[in-house]
């Protein structure tokens, strides 16, 4: 999602693995979005001969794990095979892991809980292909109103959005305007849902019907079986999604992406010190090459950042 229009974005595909609806079921969570469906511990074993070790707060030193806070329903950027999560985001935490000489373990829940686990204390940082908005740096609804603290940004990847339709496109949409007089699908507490809630003022009269779903999965499901004319998506995701779902048959992608912005690493507001110390791991593993071969891996090389930043989206 870009600043203002993503869920988690660049002009590379982000990918959304056929495993993606695969495994929705096995992901769908219930309540507020707790962490419920332990994944994967990815990493190194936790050692103080790391370069960054000293880096790190007293209490990640001591523990050796850093808690991840994930919604695993996302391929490629996260998801479930054979029970373990999977994807870029847990690749690059290996090799942050690798710096800092900890162990990141991933959890996952629904994307729209993930921020309330990292206040919470249940999870010590989010990694889920999450877009670094000025919204969630202040901890702001999609009106405007203040509801929680906020959280602070390592951002290290970039992508932008698009419209994934089903196979052949029948209703036309070439253009986020087309969507007008429709129903779309999308996943709960993304971007993409702001962005579709903000096309429906623009439609008017000509009513736009945003059905939200816990998973982008299900989302996807709508879609396919002509419920809803489009579903949004980070474009590496949906390129993806149309080249492997039923064999390349179930999807195409449509018009022009929508902006692009980065993907950051969420940490509590109170925790500069574990911040600070991911924004350096971040930039070591661009400068020795790990993060590039990451990249290259998923293809997703054109979504790669020079350096870290922090709180660097709008």
């Amino acid at each position: 999602m870009t600043a203002s229009t993503t869920r988690r974005s660049t002009a590379t595909p982000r990918f959304a693995a056929v495993g993606a609806i695969a495994v929705a079921g096995a992901l769908l969570l219930t309540g507020c979005g707790d962490q419920t469906n332990k994944g994967s511990s990815t990493s190194s074993a936790s050692s103080s001969n790391a370069p960054l070790f000293s880096k790190l707060p007293a209490k990640f030193q001591k523990s050796g794990v850093i808690k991840v806070g994930t919604d695993a329903t996302y391929a490629p950027m996260e998801y479930t095979e054979s029970g373990k999560i999977v994807g870029i985001d847990p690749d690059i935490a290996a090799a942050l892991g690798k710096q800092l000489g900890v162990k990141f373990e991933f959890v996952s829940g629904t994307f729209d809980g993930l921020i309330t686990s990292l206040n919470t204390g249940r999870q010590d940082v989010v990694m889920s292909a999450m877009s670094d908005t000025k919204a969630r740096q202040q901890g702001l609804d999609d009106s405007g109103k203040k509801i929680g603290t906020g959280v602070d940004f390592v951002d290290y990847f970039e992508s932008g959005v698009s419209l994934l339709v089903k196979k052949g496109n029948p209703s036309g949409i070439n253009a986020l305007a087309d969507v007008c007089g429709h129903t779309v699908a999308v996943q709960r507490g993304t971007i993409y849902e702001t962005t579709f809630k903000d096309q429906a003022k623009k439609c008017g009269s000509k009513k736009l019907t945003v059905e939200s779903y816990d998973t982008d999965a299900e989302a996807q499901t709508r879609v396919k079986a002509g419920g809803a004319v489009a579903d949004l998506n980070d474009y590496p995701v949906a390129a993806y999604l149309a080249k492997t779902s039923g064999g390349g048959k179930d999807f195409d992608v449509v018009g022009d992406q929508i902006g692009a912005g980065p993907f950051g690493i969420a940490t509590s507001k109170s925790n500069t010190q574990l911040r600070d110390a991911l924004k350096d791991a971040v930039d070591a593993i661009i400068a020795d090459g790990t993060y590039k071969t990451v990249l290259a891996k998923w293809d997703v090389a054109n979504s790669a950042v020079t350096k870290a930043a922090i709180n660097g989206g709008s």
